[in-house]
């Protein structure tokens, strides 16, 4: 069914490690090809603030995260699965639709966070996910 599958989690997000990405892996045992597991790191957005920070800064705080992503998924990855781990840069929703086009994922697995008054059923980030990505999209509920 999905053969490319695409999870975006949140590692400040305990529910992202144990519903989200257990959910994808699970899909991925049963049909998948390559599971594509990525966060993102934000950017300052302005580059006013970043004038404030090392020459490099950006690049050590990915290599760190990567390292991160790398060691907390571990427990949560069956041996033997084609794994591909992806720090992306920027604001998360754009983020995710643009390494979804890059990895060319069929399926996008997403958590939804516990959502403020203002945010009705989804997150921010899963619901313009949900509204313009190309492909099938899975919002999993931390429950």
């Amino acid at each position: 069914m999905y053969q490319n599958i695409l999870v975006a989690i949140d590692l400040d997000d305990p529910s992202d490690l144990k519903r989200t990405l257990a959910t994808a892996v699970e899909l991925n045992q049963a049909t998948g090809q390559c599971l594509h597991v990525m966060t993102v790191l934000p950017t300052f957005g302005m580059s006013m603030v970043g004038q404030f920070f090392p020459k490099g800064y950006e690049k050590e705080m990915a290599d760190k995260l990567l390292h991160r992503l790398r060691e907390e998924i571990k427990p949560y990855i069956p041996d033997g699965m084609h794994v591909q781990h992806i720090v992306g840069e920027g604001n998360v929703y754009e983020t995710v639709l643009r390494m979804a086009e890059k990895t060319r994922a069929d399926l996008i697995v997403i958590g939804a966070h516990r959502p403020e008054l203002k945010d009705y059923l989804l997150g921010p980030n899963a619901a313009r996910v949900v509204r313009h990505a190309n492909v099938s999209v899975l919002v999993v509920r931390d429950q």
